[in-house]
C-alpha cells in the first residue's frame, strides 16, 4: 500500500511539474468590428391630398350656343327704284358753270348791262340760286336775299333769268345749280358778281 501510495504521489508531482513548465496561451478576444455609421435617408415631403372634385352635373351644364346663321342681303327695292327714277345729281363744279352762265345772261341782254364801275349806293342787292336742268331750261329758282324795300327787283330778275333760257346744257347731261349775287342799279341796269367790274 505504501508503494502504490508513492507512485500516485509522483504521478501527481509529475503532473503539476509538466503543467507548470507548459506555456500558457492566452487568447486575446479579438476587436469587434465597428458597425458603418448609419445612413440618413432623406425625408421625402408629403404631397398634399388633392380634394376630389366632384363631377359636373350634366343637366346643370350650359348648352353651347349655336351659330349664327348668315342672313341673305337683303334689297330694298323701294330705294333701288329711287335711284333708278331719280333725276341725275348736279354737276361737282358748278363755279365753272357759273362764270358761263353769267357770259350767257350778258350776251342774252346786253342793253339791261350797267357800263364801268357802280355807284357806291346800289338800289338791291340779291342773292339767288338758280337750277339748270340738263336741257339747259330753268328747273326752279331759290331766292336766298331778296330786298323787302324793292320787290319788283325781284319779278325783274326773275324774268330776266327766264329769257334768258335756254342756259348752256351742264356737261356729262346732269342738272347744275349755281348762286348768283345781282347788283342793281336805279336805272333798272345791273351787273353779277361773277363778272362785275367793281364800285367806286
Amino acid at each position: 500500500m505504501r508503494l502504490g501510495s508513492a507512485v500516485y504521489a509522483m504521478f501527481m508531482v509529475f503532473v503539476l511539474v509538466a503543467c507548470a513548465t507548459k506555456p500558457v496561451v492566452v487568447h486575446q478576444p479579438k476587436p469587434a468590428e465597428s458597425a458603418p455609421p448609419p445612413t440618413e435617408t432623406p425625408e421625402t415631403p408629403e404631397t398634399p391630398e388633392t380634394p376630389e372634385t366632384p363631377a359636373p352635373d350634366a343637366s346643370a351644364a350650359p348648352s353651347p350656343p349655336e351659330p349664327e346663321q348668315p342672313q341673305a342681303p337683303t334689297t330694298d327695292i323701294s330705294v333701288s327704284a329711287a335711284k333708278a327714277t331719280s333725276p341725275p345729281l348736279y354737276e361737282a363744279s358748278s363755279a365753272n358753270y357759273r362764270r358761263d352762265a353769267a357770259r350767257h345772261i350778258y350776251r342774252r341782254m346786253p342793253a339791261r348791262i350797267y357800263k364801268g364801275k357802280l355807284p357806291p349806293m346800289l338800289k338791291a342787292v340779291v342773292v339767288v340760286v338758280i337750277h339748270i336742268e340738263s336741257s339747259g331750261q330753268v328747273g326752279h329758282i331759290d331766292w336766298v336775299r331778296v330786298p323787302k324795300h324793292a320787290p319788283e327787283v325781284k319779278q325783274e330778275i326773275e324774268q330776266a333769268i327766264i329769257q334768258s333760257a335756254p342756259f348752256p346744257a351742264p356737261a356729262h347731261s346732269k342738272r347744275v345749280q349755281f348762286t348768283e349775287t345781282w347788283l342793281w342799279h336805279k336805272s333798272g341796269r345791273f351787273q353779277l358778281d361773277t363778272l362785275t367790274e367793281g364800285q367806286y
